[in-house]
């Protein structure tokens, strides 16, 4: 894998995976973007030394992952590709959760799509309180050793249970999770309370999505104006309720006046924040064009101070 530009790279967590600490999500393929368009923005990615591609079964129920395979036909081993199962993929007994039926099934399915033999990082997307987890890891330990998997992941976990899989991992013998992928942001930052320190001590590297809170954080909303069409928060009406409030307005205008003093962009200031924390491993950022892609990857050069991060801190907590 060649490392493009300027970009940075990461352990993820206490493992030897080294990831660009800006990745690639996915969630827009083969919904708001076809084939052509998506292949253009992963060989920009690629080109920028972005070697973390996110994605999941259920993004476009199986699309993403088709036109992931598709445009990495001859790339392969340039990328490293984290996929997820877990989240309603069927209706009917076996649909989701974290079963061995489930987890072997899914598996099959995201392998044909990607046209690959193996998952770098195969993670759960959300936790099955009725499934035992030492079923779960016993599975997922299974196919690593077959191969087919490299390491394994968690998403959308309590902090009690990513110690819980962690205990029962170390105690059986079965290969343990290496990161956690939760909602984080400027705006979004609960996870600091129990989930990041959990993470932390059992070793597991953090990969925050939505790091823009919905584009939020882009500046592109603007307080007293309509929604503009087709973006990410006109297409959530529920996330709609949780960004545009006046106190967020408040803390956007404070953040775009700390960013026209360094002569960076909001989009870089956010990934940045994120990156000060250091089991941050990679942050998942989407994008729709190639000039997206390549405004992301400047985040990687930019480390805030202690004293910027403390003046942020102080305008994030108005």
């Amino acid at each position: 894998m060649n490392g493009g530009k300027d970009m940075q790279y990461r352990h993820l967590g206490n493992s030897g995976l080294e990831v660009s600490v800006i990745g690639l999500g996915t969630n827009n393929f083969g919904g708001r973007m076809e084939f052509k368009e998506a292949r253009e923005v992963i060989f920009t990615a690629l080109d920028e030394g972005i070697n973390f591609i996110d994605t999941a079964n259920i993004y476009s129920h199986g699309n993403s992952e088709e036109i992931i395979g598709r445009s990495l036909v001859d790339r392969r081993d340039e990328v490293l590709i984290a996929t997820k199962f877990g989240m309603l993929w069927e209706e009917g007994p076996h649909g989701k959760g974290g079963s061995r039926k489930h987890i072997m099934d899914s598996l099959e399915g995201s392998l044909r799509r990607l046209q690959t033999d193996h998952i770098d990082l195969y993670q759960m997307h959300q936790q099955d309180p009725e499934t035992p987890i030492d079923e779960t890891l016993r599975a997922l330990d299974d196919v690593v050793r077959q191969g087919k998997v490299r390491y394994i992941g968690l998403s959308n976990f309590d902090s009690w249970r990513i110690a819980d899989a962690h205990w029962t991992a170390v105690h059986n013998g079965f290969t343990q999770f290496i990161s956690s992928q939760p909602e984080y942001s400027m705006l979004e930052r609960g996870v600091e309370r129990s989930v990041l320190p959990v993470s932390e001590k059992f070793g597991l590297g953090t990969l925050p999505y939505f790091p823009l809170a919905h584009g939020f954080l882009t500046g592109k909303y603007r307080r007293d104006a309509m929604v503009p069409p087709n973006t990410r928060l006109a297409l959530t009406p529920d996330a709609q309720k949780r960004r545009l409030s006046e106190k967020n307005f408040d803390i956007l205008d404070r953040l775009e006046l700390f960013v026209q003093n360094s002569g960076r962009s909001m989009v870089e200031l956010a990934f940045a924040w994120l990156l000060g924390r250091a089991s941050v491993g990679s942050v998942i950022a989407g994008a729709s064009t190639p000039q997206q892609v390549q405004q992301n990857a400047r985040a990687s050069g930019w480390e805030l101070t202690v004293g910027e991060m403390g003046q942020l801190d102080g305008i994030l907590s108005i």
